[in-house]
C-alpha cells in the first residue's frame, strides 16, 4: 500500500456517515466539536456562511469543500447574522450510513452534503496531525476534477438510493476523503508549508523511500538502500528525511512497523508470530519487546484489553444534519 492509503487504514475505524440536507432560509446550525473524528461539508446548491469558533465568517459557494480533520466545532448559516441552533441529537441513537433531510423555510434553498469519519486518535499518523483545524477547497474551474466527480456521485447516490447503495456510499466516502487530502497535499502553495509531511510527500526522494517502507515494512531496509530509491547518498538522504519527517529513517520504519502490527492485532486473528513476521521481526520475542516499548503493553494483552473488535460505529450520526429550523 502507498503512504496515504496506509495512513487511512491505520486511523479509520467503523463506518463513515453522510447526509444530504436542503436548507431554506433563514437557517443556522451549530455542529459541535467531536474529538476523535473528522468531517466535511460540501455546498451543492446555493451558498452558505461558515462560522468558526474564532475568526471571521467564511463565505462558501457552490462546489466549495470544507474539511475538519480534527473534529473541531463550527456553524453553518445562510447569513452571518442568522442565529444558529444547537444540534438536538444523541450520537448513539441513529446509525444510518446516509440520510436525507429538508429543513422548511420561506427563503432561498441551499443544499449541503456532509459526512463524518471516526478516527483512532490514539494511533494518529503525523500526516494527519500536521493538518490545520480547517481545510477550505474553493471550487475552481478545472481544479480537482476527481474530487468534484466523487462529490457528484455521492450526492446522487444519497438523493436516490438504489440496490447496493450501502456499498457505493461507503466506498465513495472513503474515496472522497482521499481526494480531499490529495487536493491539499498537491497544492503546497495553499498552506505555505515548506517543510514537514506536506513537503515529504511531494519530495521525490523522500516519497520514494516512504513508499518503499510502506509497501514492504518487513524488508530489512538500510538507510543506504532507502536513499538509493531516491538517488541520494546515505548521508544526504538521512539529513533530508530527518528534516522533513521529524525522525531518522530507521526510527520511522520501526514506528511504522509497530503501528502496522497494532492494526493487525486490532483487526485480525492472525497469530502473534505471524504478525511479527509480517512487520519484519525475526522472532516473536523481539517483536513483543519492541511492541511493549512503543505501546506500554505486550501485544497479546494489547489485543485482549486495549483494542477489542470495535462495535458498529456510532460516533457520528447523520442526525446532526436533521436540525430543527433555527
Amino acid at each position: 500500500m502507498d503512504v496515504l492509503s496506509d495512513v487511512m487504514a491505520i486511523v479509520r475505524t467503523g463506518r463513515p456517515r453522510s447526509a444530504r440536507v436542503e436548507w431554506h432560509a433563514p437557517w443556522g446550525q451549530r455542529f459541535p466539536a467531536q474529538p476523535g473524528s473528522a468531517g466535511f461539508q460540501v455546498i451543492l446548491q446555493g451558498g452558505a456562511w461558515l462560522i468558526p469558533p474564532t475568526g471571521d465568517p467564511v463565505q462558501l459557494h457552490v462546489g466549495d469543500v470544507v474539511f475538519f480533520p480534527h473534529g473541531h466545532g463550527y456553524a453553518l448559516a445562510d447569513s452571518p447574522a442568522t442565529p444558529v441552533g444547537e444540534a438536538d441529537c444523541d450520537p448513539e441513537e441513529e446509525r444510518e450510513l446516509f440520510a436525507s433531510a429538508s429543513i422548511a423555510g420561506p427563503g432561498a434553498a441551499t443544499v449541503t452534503l456532509c459526512g463524518g469519519y471516526r478516527l483512532d486518535a490514539g494511533k494518529g499518523h503525523p500526516v494527519l496531525r500536521e493538518l490545520p483545524e480547517m481545510i477550505h477547497l474553493p471550487a475552481r474551474l478545472g481544479h480537482h476534477p476527481e474530487l468534484r466527480a466523487a462529490v457528484d456521485l455521492l450526492a446522487g447516490e444519497i438523493a436516490g438510493p438504489r440496490l447496493g447503495a450501502d456499498t457505493v456510499v461507503s466506498s465513495l466516502l472513503d474515496t472522497l476523503l482521499v481526494y480531499i487530502l490529495r487536493a491539499w497535499f498537491d497544492a503546497p502553495s495553499q498552506h505555505c508549508q515548506t517543510g514537514g509531511w506536506s513537503a515529504a510527500l511531494t519530495d521525490p526522494a523522500i516519497a520514494a523511500a516512504l513508499d518503499a517502507m510502506h509497501r514492504d515494512p518487513a524488508h530489512p531496509w538500510t538507510v543506504q538502500a532507502l536513499g538509493a530509491r531516491g538517488g541520494l547518498s546515505r548521508a544526504a538522504f538521512s539529513r533530508r528525511f530527518t528534516a522533513l519527517v521529524g525522525q531518522p529513517p530507521l526510527a520511522y520504519l520501526t514506528w511504522w512497523r509497530l503501528a502496522t502490527a497494532a492494526r493487525l492485532l486490532r483487526g485480525s486473528d492472525v497469530s502473534l508470530g505471524a504478525v511479527a513476521a509480517q512487520v519484519g521481526y525475526g522472532s516473536e520475542f523481539a517483536f513483543a519487546n519492541a511492541f511493549k516499548r512503543e505501546y506500554g503493553l505486550p501485544p497479546g494483552r494489547y489485543r485482549r484489553e486495549v483494542c477489542p473488535r470495535p462495535p458498529e460505529d456510532a460516533a457520528w450520526s447523520p442526525r446532526r444534519a436533521h436540525p430543527s429550523p433555527a
